[in-house]
Protein backbone atom coordinates (compact mmCIF):
# COMPACT_ATOMS: atom_id res chain seq x y z
CA UNK A 1 0.00 0.00 0.00
CA UNK A 2 1.73 3.14 -0.89
CA UNK A 3 1.60 6.23 1.84
CA UNK A 4 2.95 9.51 1.77
CA UNK A 5 3.07 11.18 5.48
CA UNK A 6 3.49 14.42 6.09
CA UNK A 7 4.46 16.02 9.53
CA UNK A 8 5.96 19.33 10.23
CA UNK A 9 3.35 21.49 9.70
CA UNK A 10 2.03 24.00 11.95
CA UNK A 11 1.47 27.79 13.30
CA UNK A 12 5.00 30.25 13.27
CA UNK A 13 5.20 33.73 13.12
CA UNK A 14 6.21 35.83 10.31
CA UNK A 15 10.46 35.49 9.51
CA UNK A 16 9.96 32.18 11.27
CA UNK A 17 11.08 28.48 10.25
CA UNK A 18 9.39 24.99 9.90
CA UNK A 19 10.73 21.61 8.78
CA UNK A 20 8.69 19.87 6.66
CA UNK A 21 8.72 15.70 6.46
CA UNK A 22 7.15 13.23 3.89
CA UNK A 23 7.92 9.70 5.05
CA UNK A 24 7.41 7.29 2.01
CA UNK A 25 6.05 3.24 1.73
CA UNK A 26 4.85 1.16 -0.37
CA UNK A 27 6.69 2.11 -3.60
CA UNK A 28 10.63 1.95 -4.71
CA UNK A 29 11.06 5.91 -3.54
CA UNK A 30 14.50 6.18 -5.40
CA UNK A 31 12.72 5.56 -8.38
CA UNK A 32 10.95 8.64 -8.62
CA UNK A 33 11.80 12.85 -8.22
CA UNK A 34 9.83 14.38 -5.17
CA UNK A 35 8.36 17.35 -5.00
CA UNK A 36 6.29 19.61 -2.64
CA UNK A 37 3.64 21.93 -3.44
CA UNK A 38 1.11 24.01 -1.62
CA UNK A 39 -2.43 25.20 -2.13
CA UNK A 40 -3.51 28.13 -0.52
CA UNK A 41 -7.70 29.06 0.22
CA UNK A 42 -9.31 30.42 -2.86
CA UNK A 43 -6.19 29.79 -5.19
CA UNK A 44 -4.82 26.65 -7.32
CA UNK A 45 -1.72 24.05 -6.04
CA UNK A 46 1.25 24.86 -7.31
CA UNK A 47 4.20 23.46 -7.30
CA UNK A 48 6.92 24.82 -4.58
CA UNK A 49 10.66 22.24 -5.06
CA UNK A 50 11.19 19.41 -6.51
CA UNK A 51 14.16 17.43 -6.65
CA UNK A 52 15.34 14.34 -9.04
CA UNK A 53 15.60 10.66 -7.63
CA UNK A 54 18.68 10.96 -7.01
CA UNK A 55 18.77 14.38 -5.45
CA UNK A 56 21.55 16.04 -7.93
CA UNK A 57 19.70 19.00 -8.80
CA UNK A 58 16.53 21.15 -7.53
CA UNK A 59 14.21 23.46 -8.97
CA UNK A 60 11.90 25.82 -7.20
CA UNK A 61 9.19 28.21 -7.64
CA UNK A 62 10.01 32.15 -8.05
CA UNK A 63 8.40 32.79 -4.93
CA UNK A 64 10.42 30.28 -2.66
CA UNK A 65 14.15 31.01 -4.16
CA UNK A 66 16.24 31.58 -1.13
CA UNK A 67 13.95 30.52 1.65
CA UNK A 68 13.47 27.01 1.01
CA UNK A 69 15.40 24.07 0.24
CA UNK A 70 14.89 20.62 -0.67
CA UNK A 71 16.65 17.63 0.23
CA UNK A 72 15.67 13.85 0.05
CA UNK A 73 17.04 10.67 2.07
CA UNK A 74 16.94 7.68 -0.25
CA UNK A 75 17.70 5.24 2.80
CA UNK A 76 15.13 6.28 4.57
CA UNK A 77 12.92 7.00 1.87
CA UNK A 78 12.14 10.29 3.12
CA UNK A 79 11.57 14.21 1.46
CA UNK A 80 12.00 16.95 3.69
CA UNK A 81 11.36 20.86 3.26
CA UNK A 82 13.17 23.61 5.14
CA UNK A 83 11.21 26.73 5.15
CA UNK A 84 13.26 29.75 6.40
CA UNK A 85 12.20 33.78 6.39
CA UNK A 86 8.50 32.73 6.17
CA UNK A 87 5.89 34.92 5.00
CA UNK A 88 1.91 35.36 5.43
CA UNK A 89 1.95 34.31 1.76
CA UNK A 90 2.91 30.72 2.35
CA UNK A 91 0.28 29.76 4.47
CA UNK A 92 -0.99 26.77 2.95
CA UNK A 93 -1.66 23.03 3.03
CA UNK A 94 1.71 21.68 1.83
CA UNK A 95 1.74 18.34 0.00
CA UNK A 96 4.38 15.95 -0.80
CA UNK A 97 3.93 14.18 -4.18
CA UNK A 98 6.11 11.20 -5.71
CA UNK A 99 6.46 11.75 -9.23
CA UNK A 100 7.22 8.79 -11.45
CA UNK A 101 7.29 8.30 -15.43
CA UNK A 102 3.67 6.08 -14.90
CA UNK A 103 2.30 7.21 -11.46
CA UNK A 104 2.27 9.75 -9.22
CA UNK A 105 1.31 9.75 -5.47
CA UNK A 106 0.27 12.04 -3.12
CA UNK A 107 0.33 12.74 0.45
CA UNK A 108 -2.78 14.06 2.90
CA UNK A 109 -1.33 17.20 2.95
CA UNK A 110 -0.08 19.56 6.18
CA UNK A 111 -1.32 23.06 7.00
CA UNK A 112 1.04 25.82 7.66
CA UNK A 113 0.02 29.07 8.61
CA UNK A 114 2.29 32.23 8.93
CA UNK A 115 0.72 34.63 11.02
CA UNK A 116 1.18 37.07 13.69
Amino acid sequence: QVQLVESGGGLVQPGGSLRLSCAASGFTFSNYAMRWYRQAPGKERELVAHIPRAGSSTNYADSVKGRFTISRDNAKNTVHLQMNNLEPEDTAVYYCNAFGFINTYWGQGTQVTVSS
